[in-house]
């Protein structure tokens, strides 16, 4: 289903926002106070740290600079938000907010405090609870949101349009992106949009989004001056290579461990019996090594159960996983403390417990 939703002439409540959380950027509030000095016209919000919100970001910094208008761009995180009363800039005439849409209210307050145009761009379902009813609507707000559709898509489609209405004086469509950049960079958002929507469809989109993982630490454009140039710079087949590398040697740990597969006494025989590893040191693999253990425990005839046991701190823990739709990990993880999901449990376990589980003499 596409819910695409264009709502202007938005009737302005004199409630105030309640900001939950007061903590901004310094840096921010300083770009901030000299953009109203210069009477800036345009400003950029992005959610961050997310990378549709980056690329929107990016999209937007490559349109005002086409067309040589004055613009600042800033990160917007929901852990250190900026408040409205922050954006009360001098000369500010449209503020765009890029994959968000803000606290509820808050679009609201932003139209009420600066009289700004305030244009917004999200694709969470989450979003439609935060709009308001069509018959409330007034001018001065256009709200994007499409359900089917990722931010950084829905960004780049609209200022790419916009900027094809503008004619160079030879008469040719001015361009958002160089050619030779267009088509890796629409590669690059067809596998954030799968990700986005939750789709998991694009071939070894489970590789690119690994190697595009380490880019996340680079989306603030405060404290990385270079990050639209590096966003420009990003190859899928790169990432999708960095990826697979880094999948396989996790693999290759994790086969290191299984050849060390031990049976495991549930609960001493009280739920069964399963095969487990002792993963000190290596607790991240404990998913996989889990969801491999589970298949294996069933195949000899076991239940399709994968114990992975490792020291966390001075406690042992022992994290359960499966594959079989019909196991209930989280019975024997309740039993002794702990919690989780059907196909996924955990809990802390003592030392001579755990020895009684492993022992095939014990009673």
């Amino acid at each position: 289903m596409i819910v695409s939703l264009i709502f202007r002439r938005w009737r302005i409540s004199s409630t105030p926002l309640i900001q939950a959380r007061s903590f901004r950027s310094d840096a921010a509030l300083d770009a901030l106070a000299r953009a109203s000095e210069e009477r800036i016209p345009n400003l950029v919000l992005y959610n961050y740290p997310s990378f549709s919100g980056a690329f929107a970001a990016l999209f937007a910094r490559l349109y005002h600079s086409h067309l040589g208008l004055p613009c600042l761009i800033l990160p917007f995180s929901s852990i250190e938000p900026l408040r409205v009363e922050d954006l009360n800039a001098e000369g500010l005439e449209t503020c765009y907010l890029l994959d968000f849409v803000g606290p509820k209210g808050f679009a609201v307050e932003l139209l009420r405090r600066s009289m700004c145009r305030v244009i917004v761009f999200d694709h969470r379902k989450s979003t439609l609870s935060k709009i308001p009813p069509v018959e409330d609507c007034l001018e001065n707000l256009t709200v994007h949101v499409d359900v089917e559709k990722s931010s950084s898509v829905a960004v780049y489609e609209y200022f790419t349009n916009k900027l094809a209405e503008i004619k160079s004086l030879d008469g040719e469509a001015a361009s958002l992106v160089n050619r030779e950049d267009s088509d890796r960079l629409r590669t690059v958002l067809k596998y954030i949009e799968d990700g986005d929507l939750r789709r998991w469809r694009v071939p070894d989109i489970k590789a690119f989004n690994i190697g595009l993982s380490e880019w996340r630490s680079k989306l603030n454009c405060i404290t990385n001056p270079y990050m639209f140039d590096q966003l420009l710079e990003i190859n899928s087949m790169n990432l999708i290579s960095k990826g697979n590398s880094y999948i396989s040697s996790r693999q290759d740990a994790a086969n290191k461990l299984l050849e060390k597969a031990f049976k495991v006494r549930l609960g001493k025989g009280f739920y069964g019996e399963c095969l487990g590893v002792r993963a000190d040191g290596n607790s991240d693999l404990s998913n996989e090594i889990g969801k491999e253990l589970s298949v294996r425990s069933a195949a000899a005839g076991l239940r399709p159960i994968g114990a992975v046991v490792y020291m966390q701190g001075n406690n042992l823990k022992m994290c359960l996983r499966s594959m079989d739709s019909a196991t209930d990990t989280s019975e024997v993880a309740k039993a002794y403390g702990g919690g989780g999901f059907p196909s996924s449990s955990s809990f802390i376990i003592r030392m001579d417990e755990y020895n009684q589980w492993i022992s095939v003499n014990s009673s």
